[in-house]
């Protein structure tokens, strides 16, 4: 979040009906991968671990910072469309991952999908997806 400009990671995702597969590049290059699943309509995710990197951590916080506050309770929690992942890096990094697409979304849905991301090292991220 320090950097500027803020790093922003882009992310190639496979669109099943549910799940698929995720690769993030990074600035430097580096890939991270991971298979992502919608969350259930609904499922508030708790942070009940603090580690860096861990999978269970809830990151309403992180999409109130990148698309503003109240983002999150206004758009992603109860959508139909909200996924989850861990992806891993080939040299360390473990990012957790959550994308959302806006149910009365038209045209290219692919580009209509939002993401944030964390990293292990606790630098937030918003993912395009191309």
């Amino acid at each position: 979040m320090a950097q500027t400009p803020l790093p922003v990671p882009t992310a190639k995702v496979t669109f099943k009906l549910n799940p698929g597969n995720l690769s993030v590049v990074l600035a430097d290059g580096e890939v991270c991968k991971g298979h992502w699943a919608v969350v259930k309509r609904g499922e508030v995710p708790a942070r009940t671990d603090t580690t860096p990197g861990s999978t269970a951590i809830a990151m309403q916080a992180d999409w109130d910072t990148v698309y503003g506050p109240g983002f999150y309770t206004a758009h992603v929690l109860g959508s139909r469309f909200y996924a989850r992942t861990t992806a891993t890096g080939d040299r360390g990094t473990v990012l957790n991952v959550e994308m959302y697409r806006p149910e009365n979304a038209e045209g290219n849905l692919i580009a209509a999908v939002k993401g944030v991301a964390r990293d292990n090292k606790e630098n937030v991220y918003k993912v395009v997806v191309e």
